[in-house]
C-alpha cells in the first residue's frame, strides 16, 4: 500500500512526498481510513510507529473538506499532549503536513510567556496542540473556547495518567461539545486506560499494531552488568570506540543529568543535559542542537522519554534504569522508529537488579547480557526483594564516579566526534 491509496488530498500527498515517504506505517494504514470515516479510535501503538502522522493527516483532510470559518477562526481540532516537548513535536508534524493548506495551528504549553499565546489564539486558529495546565489557564482567563471542537485527540494517554493529569483531562472533556470525534492513543495499556476509554470514546474502532508493552522488533537490546562507579567511563568508551554520532542517555535525576554531562564534556564528548529545571529556551536549544548534530550525547531525565522524535536515532543508553518498568519501553522507543534499526544499551549495577527483573517480566523475555564488559564481573541475580536503600544509593552522587578502573587499560577518556550534516528544511505552514 502507498499513501496515494489512502484517499488523501493532492496537497497532503505532496507534503508527504516532500518528506520522502511513500509507504505508510501499519498504524497509519489502519488509522487513516477509520479516522476519515469519522469513527472514534482507540489505538495501541508503541512510540516510533508513525502514529502522529496517523492522526494528523486524516484530521487535516477532514478540515479541508469543510468551508473556511469566519474570522476569528474557532478551534475545531484539539490535540492534548502530556509534555511541552511532545506538543512541539506534534505542532511540527501539523506544520509539515499542512504546509500547502490554509489552516492555522498553535502550540500551547507552559514554561514560556502566556501573552504571545493569547495573541495568537485571539487571531483565531483551527488546530490547538496543548498541554493540560496551560490550556486550562487560557480557558479560565476566557481567552480560549472549546465550544466548536469537532475532533479531540488524547495523545500518550498512559503518560497523561502517569503524570497525574486525569483531573485536568476530565475538566477539559467537560468543556467539549458532546458531539465530536475522539481519538485516544497509548503506547502501553493499563486498567486505567480502559476506564478512560469507556468514558470518552463512542463505539471505538480498536487498532493495535504491536504487542502490549512491547519494544519494537527493530531495536537491539543489550545489558552491560557493571559497578556504578565504572558506568561513566564505560559510556565514554562506547561513544568514542564506536564513533557514535548521536546517542540519547537516560538518567534518573536532574542532578545526575547535569553531573554526567559535565563529566562527558571533560572526556571530550559534546553533550547537553535536558530536564525539567532547564528553561524552555535551554531545552529547545538542546533538542535543536542534538537533532542538528551539534552535540553527540543528550543526557535526559524521563521528561524526554515521550514525544522526542528524531529521525534515525541510532543509540539509546539507560545510564540508570527507570523505576517504572513501562518507562523502559518508552525510553528505548526513541530509537528503532518507523522500521529503522536501533540499539538500546542499559548499564546495570547490582543495586538495579530488581528493576531489571521487573523490566524483563514486562517484556516476557530476558535481555542479552554482555559477558565481557572490560571491568570486574558483577552479578545481576535478585537475591531478595527491592533493597530498602536502593533508590537512595542509586540516586546519590558518587565521588569516585570518574575514577578509572585499574584492571582495564582499554578505556579511553576522550572521544573525538565527527559533525554530521544538518537538514535546514523549513515549513511554510501558517502556524
Amino acid at each position: 500500500m502507498t499513501f496515494s491509496e489512502l484517499a488523501l488530498s493532492e496537497q497532503l500527498l505532496q507534503a508527504v512526498a516532500e518528506q520522502g515517504y511513500i509507504t505508510p506505517t501499519p498504524i497509519q494504514a489502519q488509522a487513516i481510513p477509520v479516522i476519515l470515516q469519522g469513527r472514534d479510535v482507540l489505538a495501541g501503538a508503541q512510540t516510533g510507529t508513525g502514529k502522529t502522522a496517523g492522526f494528523t493527516l486524516p484530521l487535516l483532510q477532514i478540515l479541508q473538506r469543510q468551508a473556511i470559518p469566519q474570522k476569528p477562526r474557532p478551534v475545531r481540532v484539539l490535540i492534548l499532549t502530556p509534555t511541552r516537548e511532545l506538543a512541539m513535536q506534534v505542532y511540527e508534524s501539523v506544520k509539515t503536513y499542512g504546509k500547502h493548506l490554509p489552516f492555522f495551528a498553535e502550540a500551547i504549553y507552559g514554561g514560556v510567556s502566556i501573552n504571545p499565546q493569547i495573541q495568537k489564539i485571539q487571531r483565531g486558529t483551527d488546530i490547538v496542540i496543548a498541554t493540560p495546565g496551560r490550556l486550562l489557564d487560557l480557558i479560565q482567563q476566557q481567552h480560549l473556547s472549546l465550544s466548536h471542537v469537532q475532533h479531540f485527540v488524547l495523545d500518550e494517554a498512559d503518560r497523561m495518567l502517569d503524570m497525574g493529569f486525569i483531573r485536568d483531562i476530565r475538566k477539559i472533556i467537560a468543556l467539549l461539545p458532546a458531539k465530536r470525534q475522539n481519538l485516544l492513543f497509548s503506547a502501553t495499556y493499563a486498567p486505567e486506560i480502559g476506564a478512560l476509554a469507556e468514558q470518552i470514546l463512542n463505539d471505538p474502532v480498536e487498532i493495535a499494531v504491536a504487542k502490549k508493552n512491547a519494544a519494537a522488533d527493530t531495536i537491539s537490546q543489550l545489558i552491560y552488568p557493571i559497578k556504578r562507579e565504572n558506568k561513566r567511563e564505560l559510556l565514554s568508551f562506547l561513544i568514542g570506540n564506536g564513533n557514535w554520532q548521536q546517542v540519547l542517555v537516560f538518567v534518573r535525576t536532574k542532578h545526575g543529568a547535569d553531573r554526567l554531562a559535565k563529566q562527558l564534556i571533560k572526556d571530550g564528548i559534546r553533550c547537553a543535559a535536558l530536564h525539567g529545571d532547564k528553561s524552555q529556551g535551554a531545552r529547545v536549544r538542546a533538542l535543536e542542537d542534538f537533532k542538528a548534530g551539534k552535540i553527540t550525547a543528550l543526557i535526559a531525565t524521563d521528561i524526554a522519554a515521550r514525544g522526542l522524535d528524531i529521525d534515525q536515532l541510532p543509540h539509546v543508553v539507560n545510564f540508570d534504569l527507570p523505576q517504572v518498568a513501562e518507562d523502559y519501553v518508552h525510553r528505548i522507543g526513541r530509537t528503532g522508529r518507523a522500521g529503522a534499526d536501533g540499539q538500546a544499551i542499559s548499564l546495570v549495577d547490582p543495586e538495579e537488579a530488581y528493576l531489571l527483573a521487573a523490566i524483563e517480566k514486562l517484556l516476557k523475555r530476558e535481555i542479552p547480557r554482555v559477558a565481557d564488559t572490560g571491568y570486574e564481573k558483577v552479578s545481576l541475580i535478585v537475591t531478595n526483594s527491592k533493597p530498602k536503600s536502593a533508590e537512595k544509593k542509586i540516586a546519590a552522587p558518587n565521588q569516585n564516579q570518574t575514577k578509572r578502573h585499574p584492571a582495564d587499560k582499554r578505556r579511553s577518556g576522550s572521544a573525538g566526534q565527527k559533525k554530521p550534516s544538518t537538514n535546514g528544511n523549513k515549513s511554510r505552514f501558517r502556524g
